[in-house]
C-alpha cells in the first residue's frame, strides 16, 4: 500500500534490471575466487586470529565478470572455525584496487551455520522489508580455485550508500552494536548508561563506524536509561517498535531481544534521531536460543519456550532498557503490540511465510544437493521447515514447527485478545489541493478513546512525521459531532504530504495503513510540474579535486541543471537521485528557480541546503553510477549512467540540454560551448559565482589563463575593490558591500578582458 508517486519509465528499466541483478532473489549468484598462494587458507586463518586483515586474491569472477587483486577475509564469531572448509567470507572488491560490481564494493557472505533450512536469513529479510528499511539478501554459490565450496547467503553491506538511500544522509553518527569482547549479561550493547565513566567505558561494547560519535552514543544511553520520557526526541521510535516486535515474533534472539543485545546498527540521521538497522539474522527463527534473564544468568529456551515466548519479554528488566521504556509508556506499548499483531496476521496466520520459504528452497535446491561442505544433510535441508535438529547443546526448530505453534500462542495472549479501534474511509477533502490551500483529512474511527485519534504527516520522505490530534466535535470539518468521523485540517504548504492515522482505546492501538510509518497515504498538490524537454542534467563533476568550491570552500562534486525554455522555471516538486530504485531520494528545494535558458548548480556533497545554495543528500561516485531527474508525477525528465571519472573533468551535454554527454573541461554554471572544429579550451569563459551572493564570490579564469587582475565597480562607476588574481581560482570576500548591482572587470595574463554583473543581496 505504500504510495510512491513514481513509476519509472521504460527508458531506465533495463538499467534498473542491471543495477539490481546482484541481489535478485530468484538468481543464485556465482562467485569464483582465485588465489595463487597455495597456503591461502592458512593465511586467512592467521589473519582472522590476528589483525583481521585481508588476504590478497589474484581475482574474483562474479557472474562471469572478472576483477583482479581483491581482498578476502574470514568473518563471523560462532559461525567461523579454522577447521571448516565453508567459513563466512568478506570480499573487499575495492581493498587493493578501485573495483566495484554493479556498485557493490564489499560482499558479505554467511555460511548458514546453525541453519539446516539454509533460508533463515533470506526469509527474515524478506519479511522485515515489509515493515522497516533493511538490507537485501539472496543466495550465491562460491568456488575457490575451481573447487565448489558451497551455498552462501549474500547480504547487502550496510555502507554509506545504504544510509543515503534509506536515511537521506550518510554523514551522521553510525554505530555497530556488537561487543568487541565476548558478550555477557553486563557486557552487551543494550544502550544502558554506564555511570561514572567517560566514553572509553563503552569501547568494548560498541564500534563507532563514523568519524565521530562516542559522546552522542553516551548521551543516547543516558537518555534511554535515565530520561525515558525523552526517548522519542532522540530515537525514531516507530522503527524501534518495528524492530523489537519483529525480533520477538520471529524469536530472533541473536539481537537486542536476546541475551547479548547485539547484531544491529544505529544511525543518527539529519533529524537528529537514532535509527536501528537490523543485521545478521542467520540465527533467526530460534537458531539462537539464549533469551537472557536478568543480570547474572542466561536462559536457554527449549523449543516450547520459544513457541511461547511472551510479547513482554524483558519488559521490567533494567538490562534491556529500551524494551523497559516501551512497556512503561502506554502508547508505545500499544503501538508495539499493534505492529506485532500486523506481522503475525500478515505473515504467519496467513501462511505467507510458508509460500515465501517454499520458493526460496526451490531456488537453491540443486545448489544445496551438490554442496558437500554443508553443515547438514540434504534431507535435513528438505525438512528444514518441519524438522528440529540438535546443534551443539541446543535444538534448532523447524521453522514452521516453531511458527505454527507460536502463532497459535500469540493469538491466545491477553495483548492480542484486546479489540483495537477500527479505522476506515481515510480521505482528504481535496484529492489535488492548490498549494497553500487548507486540506482536511477525515477518517471513520470506532471503538476508540475520542481524545486518542491522531494524524501523522510530513512533507517529504526525508522528514520525520509530526503527529497531531484529530477531532470528532463538528468543529474541524469532521461533519457532525460524535458521529465517529474524525478530522483535522492543515495547510498544503509544499507539493506533497504523506500521512497515516493512529487510534487507540484503553487497551489497544491500530494504524491505518497498518504498516505505518513504513507505509503511508500520499497527497500531491495541484502544481505545474516540469515536463520532459524543459529541464536537463546538463553537466556534472564527480571527481572534483581542485576545481570549483562550495560556500564552505570545499571542492565538492556538483551537478548543473539547465532550463531549456525561454521563461524562468520553478523546480517545485522536482527530484534528483543517484539510485534509480529511489527516485525521491532528494527533493530539490521548492523555492529553486532556474532563469530562462539558465543554470542551477546543486552541490552533491551530502550537506544541508541553505537559502542560497542547494546541496543534495548524496555525493557522486567517481567510479561511476547513475543520475536521474524526475517530476512529482513520476515522469523521468532526464537520466544518465556514467563510468569512471577523471579528476577535475566534467561530463557535459554538447550542446546544452539536448546534446550527448562528452567528457571535457568544466564550465561551471555556464554554457557548454561545444562548437565542432574548434578546440574547446579556446572557448572556456571566465566565471564569477555565486550570483546573487551576500558573502563572497569565486572567480574562475579560462583554462588558458593562470593569473590576472580584477576591479569591481558600483553603479556610480566608482571602484570599490581591486585585487590581483594569482591563481585560476580565487575567492573574494564581498560581505561588506552594500546591497545592489555591481560590475566586475577581469583582465587575464593573456590580456583578455571580460565584464560580469553581480548582485549583492
Amino acid at each position: 500500500m505504500r504510495t510512491y508517486l513514481f513509476i519509472l519509465l521504460l527508458l531506465v528499466s533495463s538499467t534498473i534490471k542491471s543495477q539490481t541483478t546482484f541481489f535478485n532473489l530468484d538468481t543464485v549468484q556465482k562467485i569464483e575466487l582465485f588465489f595463487s598462494q597455495p597456503n591461502w587458507d592458512y593465511q586467512m586463518d592467521t589473519a582472522y586470529a590476528g589483525a583481521d586483515s585481508y588476504t590478497l586474491a589474484d581475482s574474483v569472477r562474479i557472474n562471469g565478470v572478472t576483477l583482479d587483486s581483491v581482498g578476502v577475509k574470514y568473518k563471523g564469531n560462532s559461525s567461523y572455525d579454522s577447521t571448516y572448509i565453508k567459513n563466512p567470507l568478506h570480499i573487499g572488491l575495492s581493498k587493493f584496487k578501485s573495483h566495484n560490481y554493479q556498485g557493490v564494493k564489499n560482499i558479505k557472505l554467511s555460511n548458514e551455520y546453525a541453519d539446516p533450512s539454509i533460508i533463515r536469513e533470506v526469509l527474515s529479510y524478506q519479511i522485515l522489508g515489509n515493515y522497516m528499511d533493511c538490507g537485501k539478501a539472496n543466495f550465491c554459490q562460491v568456488y575457490i580455485n575451481g573447487a565448489y565450496v558451497g551455498v552462501y547467503t549474500n547480504c547487502q553491506d550496510l555502507n554509506s550508500s545504504f544510509l543515503s538511500s534509506h536515511f537521506y544522509s550518510n554523514n551522521g553518527v553510525y554505530v555497530k552494536c556488537n561487543p568487541i569482547i565476548n558478550p555477557g549479561p553486563t557486557s552487551k550493547c543494550n544502550l544502558r548508561h554506564i555511570p561514572s565513566v567517560d566514553s572509553t567505558g563503552y569501547f568494548n561494547y560498541y564500534e563507532v563506524k563514523s568519524n565521530y560519535g562516542w559522546n552522542e552514543l553516551v548521551a543516547l544511553c543516558d537518555t534511554v536509561t535515565n530520561y525515558p520520557a525523552s526517548i522519542s526526541s532522540i530515537m525514531d521510535m516507530d522503527r524501534w517498535l518495528w524492530m523489537l516486535s519483529f525480533d520477538n515474533i520471529l524469536v530472533n534472539l541473536d539481537s537486542y531481544e536476546g541475551a547479548f543485545c547485539q547484531n544491529y546498527y544505529l544511525y543518527k540521521d539529519h533529524n537528529n534521531r537514532f535509527n536501528p538497522i537490523v543485521w545478521d539474522m542467520n540465527m533467526s527463527f530460534g537458531g539462537f536460543s539464549f533469551a537472557g534473564s536478568g543480570y547474572t544468568s542466561l536462559a536457554q529456551l527449549p523449543v516450547t519456550g520459544m513457541q511461547q515466548m511472551p510479547l513482554n519479554q524483558h519488559s521490567t528488566d533494567v538490562y534491556w532498557p529500551v524494551i523497559k521504556d516501551v512497556f512503561n509508556n502506554s502508547t508505545f506499548k500499544k503501538m508495539y503490540v499493534a505492529h506485532a499483531r500486523t506481522i503475525t496476521n500478515e505473515m504467519f496466520a496467513s501462511g505467507n511465510y510458508q509460500s515465501i520459504a517454499s520458493h526460496l528452497q526451490s531456488i537453491i535446491d540443486t545448489a544445496v544437493q551438490s554442496d558437500l561442505n554443508n553443515f547438514y544433510t540434504y534431507s535435513q535441508f528438505q525438512n528444514g521447515m518441519t524438522g528440529n535438529v540438535i546443534v551443539g547443546s541446543s535444538t534448532v526448530p523447524g521453522i514452521s514447527n516453531l511458527m505454527s505453534a507460536r502463532t497459535t500462542y500469540l493469538q491466545s495472549t491477553t495483548e492480542f485478545s484486546y479489540a483495537p479501534p477500527t479505522i476506515s474511509n481515510v480521505s482528504p477533502s481535496n484529492a489535488s489541493p492548490a498549494i497553500n490551500a487548507n486540506v482536511t483529512i477525515t477518517a471513520y474511527v470506532s471503538n476508540t478513546d475520542t481524545s486518542s485519534v491522531f494524524l501523522g504527516f510530513r512533507n517529504s520522505m526525508s522528514s520525520k512525521f509530526t503527529r497531531i490530534r484529530m477531532y470528532d466535535d463538528g468543529l474541524h470539518n469532521d461533519g457532525a459531532a460524535n458521529d465517529s468521523i474524525f478530522g483535522i485540517s492543515f495547510v498544503m504548504s509544499l507539493a506533497q504530504v504523506q500521512y497515516y492515522v493512529y487510534a487507540e482505546n484503553a487497551n489497544a492501538g491500530i494504524f491505518s495503513p497498518e504498516r505505518a510509518e513504513h507505509e503511508f497515504y500520499s497527497l500531491t498538490g495541484n502544481v505545474v510540474a516540469s515536463v520532459p524537454g524543459q529541464v536537463f542534467i546538463n553537466e556534472f563533476v564527480a571527481n572534483n579535486v581542485s576545481g570549483a568550491t562550495n560556500e564552505s570552500g570545499a571542492h565538492s562534486d556538483w551537478i548543473e541543471i539547465y532550463n531549456n525554455t525561454s521563461t524562468p522555471l520553478s523546480l517545485f516538486g522536482t527530484y534528483l537521485t543517484d539510485d534509480f530504485l529511489i527516485p525521491q531520494k532528494f527533493a530539490i528545494p521548492d523555492v529553486t528557480i532556474i532563469p530562462a535558458n539558465g543554470f542551477q548548480i546543486l552541490w552533491a556533497d551530502n550537506s544541508n541546503s541553505t537559502s542560497t545554495f542547494v546541496h543534495s543528500n548524496f555525493s557522486l561516485d567517481a567510479n561511476g553510477e547513475h543520475l536521474m531527474l524526475t517530476n512529482g508525477f513520476g515522469t523521468v525528465l532526464d537520466s544518465i549512467s556514467f563510468g569512471v571519472q577523471t579528476a577535475d573533468a566534467a561530463m557535459a551535454r554538447c550542446p546544452d540540454g539536448i546534446g550527448s554527454f562528452v567528457q571535457r573541461s568544466p564550465t561551471f554554471n555556464a554554457s557548454n560551448a561545444c562548437f565542432a572544429g574548434i578546440h574547446e579550451s579556446k572557448l572556456d569563459d571566465v566565471i564569477v559565482y555565486p550570483n546573487p551572493t551576500s558573502t563572497f564570490i569565486n572567480i574562475q579564469l579560462s583554462s588558458r589563463s593562470s593569473k590576472g587582475s580584477l576591479a569591481i565597480y558600483n553603479l556610480m562607476g566608482e571602484v570599490v575593490l581591486k585585487s590581483e588574481l594569482n591563481n585560476r581560482f580565487t575567492k573574494l570576500d564581498v560581505s561588506g558591500f552594500s546591497k545592489g548591482i555591481y560590475f566586475v572587470q577581469i583582465t587575464t595574463n593573456q590580456n583578455e578582458k571580460t565584464n560580469k554583473k553581480i548582485i549583492i543581496e
